[in-house]
């Protein structure tokens, strides 16, 4: 039976929390329910994994301030949203309260799963043997226990089967925070315009990670913003063309791509060896040739991501909103 979507409705007595029992709201008792002790787990592991890191001044450099942020805006928001809870402000609170905290947490989950990864690989590896590099590999554990905690909540809270919940908890919301997600670091990679400029196919290529990370985006704060009803046709129709267009375009971006990137007859570097660049090893540097791999290799996720979206966004079309 498919999810059925529903306009946010708030209630500041209880809630449902997705772990089988209800969530109390405007109360301290909020903070011990399973919900609430998960997130103060979430603000914990955060605030101990960027406490170590400042108290050494582990976070130069490009990746060591993506880190930095990463664990203090997991933190800031959690607060906010225990906050939110402890004292009941949910009806006060400017974005829809059955959308928020899902996607906050998918984001969040997906924030401290990169950082995890990029953290010991591009900096901690590198750092010499010292209280510096054990305060960095202990908040990197500490970023850890946050990805899986709010990778925890993410699976608790979604939509169940004929539950009446928010769009963004929902397989095709969670898909959202995912294509935006990727396409950012999709964008990370692509900062540096020699990678594409010197052929209008890759321009294509990446217009097309902009223009889809625009319509999925948009479809978020829609859904943030409870403003579905304002679109001059049914939001499910909406995101079937959305998902539809997305898939077409990013097909187009995961042939032309590899095609220019790494086919010789088409100006491409078919070897890493090849590249000089990547016979380096030191923090921060991520060789060209990496580079076009990484996006190739995230196209393909993100047109799978797509795909995936389009089949439960279609069945959504023959949903009542």
């Amino acid at each position: 039976m498919p999810v059925t979507v529903t306009r946010t409705t708030i209630t500041t007595t209880s809630s449902s929390s997705g772990l089988g029992s209800p969530t109390i709201v405007g109360s301290p008792r909020a903070l011990t329910q399973p919900l609430g002790l998960l997130r103060l787990l979430q603000l914990l592991s955060t605030c101990i994994a960027f406490s170590l890191v400042a108290s050494v001044a582990a976070w130069d450099g490009p990746m060591g301030n993506w880190s930095m942020f990463t664990w203090c805006f997991c933190f800031s928001i959690t607060l906010i949203i225990l906050i939110v809870e402890v004292f009941g402000l949910q009806s006060r609170f400017p974005l829809s309260w059955r959308n928020f905290p899902i996607t906050f947490a998918c984001y969040a989950a997906l924030f401290c799963l990169s950082t995890s990864i990029i953290y010991p690989t591009t900096y901690v590896q590198f750092l010499a043997h010292g209280r510096v590099r054990d305060h960095a590999i202990a908040a990197t554990t500490f970023s850890c226990v946050a990805f899986l905690a709010y990778a925890f909540e993410v699976t608790w809270t979604r939509a169940r089967p004929g539950e009446i919940t928010g769009y963004m908890a929902t397989v095709p919301g969670l898909l959202k925070v995912l294509e935006t997600f990727v396409a950012c670091i999709i964008f990370a990679f692509i900062s540096d315009p020699s990678l594409y400029q010197h052929q209008a196919a890759l321009e294509w290529c990446v217009a097309v990670y902009a223009i889809c990370f625009i319509l999925a985006a948009v479809a978020i704060l829609l859904n943030l913003g409870d403003c579905t009803n304002a679109l001059p046709i049914p939001f499910p129709t909406f995101l079937s063309g959305l998902a539809l267009l997305s898939v077409i375009f990013y097909a187009t971006a995961l042939v032309i791509w590899p095609l220019y990137q790494f086919n010789e007859r088409y100006g491409g570097q078919p070897r890493r060896s090849g590249d000089v660049g990547c016979s380096r090893s030191h923090a921060y540097y991520i060789c060209t040739w990496d580079r076009r791999l990484a996006i190739a290799i995230l196209t393909a996720i993100n047109l799978l991501a797509y795909l995936a979206d389009l089949v439960y966004s279609t069945r959504l079309v023959f949903v009542k909103v």
